[in-house]
């Protein structure tokens, strides 16, 4: 606003505008700056965050792997084919194909270790699942209270460290002041149930870990206790994806809990069953800690503890034989594969089509 003469106001007319009928002329619109350039820093900043730094950041996983996993897994394959004394060093290597394999499917130790192991699958494996499963679906039922703690003591072996569970359960087979001993006496005095340990051949008190017909079992015993928990919590697992609504409409069709687990749970734990058998198969076909301690590592009287993984174990690093240690793992290796398989076929595979369905 601009005061005229008279004091009135007079509005200022922009520069350029018209005056009256005619229209001020257009004036031309500024240009848009053109956006700065990127500069060869940006444009190398941006490649870093968006492809290199991931590969990156995941690569420190990778390089552990590679050093530590995948460089011994095929040095062990490449070992197998060589005779190798470690003490010369890698100038030691001498090619000998497949001797090392010939000699294994020769040798009656490893034929004697591998049947203890198998021995030791069946024998501690196949309680472990018929204990697991009915102590899930007790838990599981809401019939017990304090269902957490029951849990946690059954885990309990699980975390617990190998060599003090093996260091323990030697104590308890002590020959003259074990525990066990000292409860198979109370019970024949006590109980008078000595002429059952006579009908069942035991001779107290029983060295169980110096005569060759009690090692095995000593060993079963030990390997049940600590992994039945484990199993116990896989099986609790699986039934808790199975819809309550079942139960329910089985209990109004008058079903008894024993029909329930048999039409019910057994059906429906299938692909559990499948997975929990096959690391049971897995892990007892790799049996090391257990025989190394309750036998001090020799295999015990008659090696009748002597399992695949300790005598690959005395083979390589008390004998120093390498490459048929290298050997064995992999015959090992191929006889798991070859057991997880038959496993499958069994019952792997009509449990992984009920849950698909």
């Amino acid at each position: 606003m601009a005061m005229g003469p008279g004091g009135d106001s007079v509005r200022e007319v922009p520069h350029g505008a018209g005056t009256a009928g005619h229209p001020a002329p257009a004036l031309p619109r500024p240009v848009a700056a053109h956006p700065p350039t990127v500069t060869g820093r940006r444009r190398g900043s941006s490649w870093w965050k968006r492809r290199a730094a991931p590969y990156v950041f995941i690569s420190p996983f990778f390089i552990l792997f590679a050093v530590f996993g995948l460089y011994p897994i095929l040095f062990s394959f490449y070992l197998s084919f060589h005779s190798w004394n470690a003490v010369g060093g890698l100038g030691s290597m001498e090619w000998v194909g497949l001797e090392n394999y010939t000699y294994l499917l020769t040798d009656p130790w490893f034929w004697k270790s591998l049947w203890n192991t198998v021995w030791l699958l069946i024998v501690s494996g196949l309680p472990q699942h018929l204990i697991a499963i009915p102590l899930a679906f007790i838990l599981n039922s809401g019939l017990v209270r304090l269902r957490n703690l029951f849990s946690a003591s059954y885990f309990m072996p699980y975390i617990t460290s190998t060599v003090a569970v093996a260091m323990i359960f030697t104590t308890i087979y002590g020959t003259q002041y074990g525990a066990l001993n000292a409860a198979l006496a109370w019970l024949a005095d006590h109980a008078r149930l000595g002429w059952l340990w006579e009908r069942l051949g035991l001779e107290l008190p029983v060295n169980w870990l110096g005569r060759a017909a009690y090692i095995k079992p000593a060993i079963a015993i030990l390997v049940i206790w600590r992994w039945f928990g484990w199993n116990t919590m896989l099986y609790l697992a699986g039934l808790q994806t199975i819809p309550r609504e079942l139960y329910e409409a089985a209990m109004v069709d008058g079903a008894s809990i024993p029909q329930q687990f048999r039409w019910i749970t057994l059906p429906l734990l299938k692909p559990i069953a499948f997975f929990a058998v096959t690391l049971t198969i897995i892990g007892n076909m790799q049996l090391f800690d257990e025989p190394f301690v309750l036998t001090g590592g020799t295999g015990g009287t008659s090696e009748s503890g002597l399992t695949v993984a300790l005598y690959l174990y005395r083979t390589g690093f008390e004998w120093l034989y390498m490459g048929s240690a290298a050997a064995m793992s992999w015959m090992l290796f191929v006889i798991i594969v070859g057991m997880s398989i038959l496993n499958f076929l069994l019952m792997g595979r009509a449990g992984l089509e009920r849950r698909g369905g």
